[in-house]
């Protein structure tokens, strides 16, 4: 854990709970806009995109709760959290008795975050960056993505990689809260979910998040 990133966190975040799993503590920015520039500020030169750590995005509430409430579906599994952000998702499946909760996220300081809302939850989640898109993911009984649906290109690629790691035996979980991108088909409906938004984040205050399960080819 990188301590300058997490001093950085600390400083800029106060622990609270998503709405849609408060069970779970979470290091939370409560000024948005402040953040988004403090963080282009303080960490200049280093690339590190936009503070999406700090937030706990409706799509990976969405998954979190559904870890929570079917955690017969997780116990002993190894779960992977792609693109995880704060690491919620992962930290609902290493609270449901996960064998080993993953997460994997491009953001330095969404790893050293991640590691801190798991310890903050006395669960362990480990870092498992993932940095070959063309080849599947085997270390993973479960693979959870949510609300990365954002760009076209970006859906496309991640599509593709989910169906490749399909392919060799990965269940794959897709919480998606109405973006461009997402998949219209393809996907079974496990859960539908209405999750508190702030209208600084989104542009509704309330999100539907249904999260579903890969079963064909997108």
């Amino acid at each position: 854990m990188n301590p300058e990133m997490a001093e950085f966190i600390k400083a800029q975040t106060v622990i609270a709970s998503a709405s849609l799993a408060p069970e779970i503590k979470l290091h939370l920015a409560t000024e948005i806009t402040p953040l988004w520039q403090l963080t282009e500020e303080r960490l200049k030169g280093g690339d590190l995109p936009p503070p999406f750590w700090a937030f706990a995005w409706p799509g990976g509430q969405g998954l979190a709760r559904y870890a929570l409430d079917h955690a017969d579906e997780f116990k002993g599994r190894r779960v992977l959290d792609f693109a995880a952000g704060c690491g919620i998702a992962a930290i609902a499946a290493a609270q449901a008795g996960a064998a080993r909760a993953l997460a994997d996220d491009i953001d330095l300081l969404a790893q050293t975050s991640i590691l801190m809302n798991a310890a903050e939850n006395n669960v362990k989640v480990e870092i498992q960056r993932i940095l070959d898109m063309d080849r599947p993911f085997t270390g993973a009984d479960i693979i959870m993505v949510g609300d990365v649906c954002y760009q076209q290109a970006m859906s496309i690629v991640i599509m593709r990689w989910l169906n490749l790691c399909r392919g060799k035996g990965a269940r794959i979980l897709i919480a998606d809260p109405g973006r461009a991108y997402a998949p219209k088909e393809g996907l079974t409906e496990l859960a539908r979910y209405d999750v508190p938004t702030s209208k600084e984040l989104e542009d509704k205050e309330i999100r539907t998040v249904i999260v579903g399960e890969l079963t064909g080819c997108l």
